[in-house]
């Protein structure tokens, strides 16, 4: 019950539901995902470690950047089913349309030129 519990618990807050939408589109680096969802980088380190650890998101190092991806739910039957339905739900959510349209704009070497 407790993997049960850790994936609903990372799948309580609306910003880590968009977050996984958004890295369904392709890897994001902490950068790219706080752009997108116009929060602190704190907040965005906090909810990708919930997430991580939950088993719905992984990372690897490449070159000066850590991307952060979906997993594919292997290390937890919890986890793959969610992300495997997470792909056909919320497709029509305003919120989420808006993320996924303006994801195409965001430029981690634009994010980073500009600090």
């Amino acid at each position: 019950m407790k993997e049960f519990i850790k994936v609903m618990k990372a799948l309580s807050d609306p910003n880590r539901v968009k977050l996984l939408k958004i890295l369904q589109q392709k890897e994001l680096c902490v950068c790219e995902i706080q752009a997108a969802l116009g929060i602190a980088q704190p907040t965005v380190s906090k909810h990708l470690k919930a997430l991580e650890s939950a088993g719905l998101v992984g990372r690897r190092k490449e070159d000066l950047w850590v991307n952060y991806y979906l997993t594919d739910g292997s290390s937890s039957p919890f986890a793959a089913t969610l992300l495997g339905n997470l792909k056909h739900w919320l497709v029509d959510d305003p919120d989420v349309m808006n993320l996924l349209k303006n994801l195409s704009e965001i430029s981690r070497e634009e994010i980073c030129r500009k600090s």
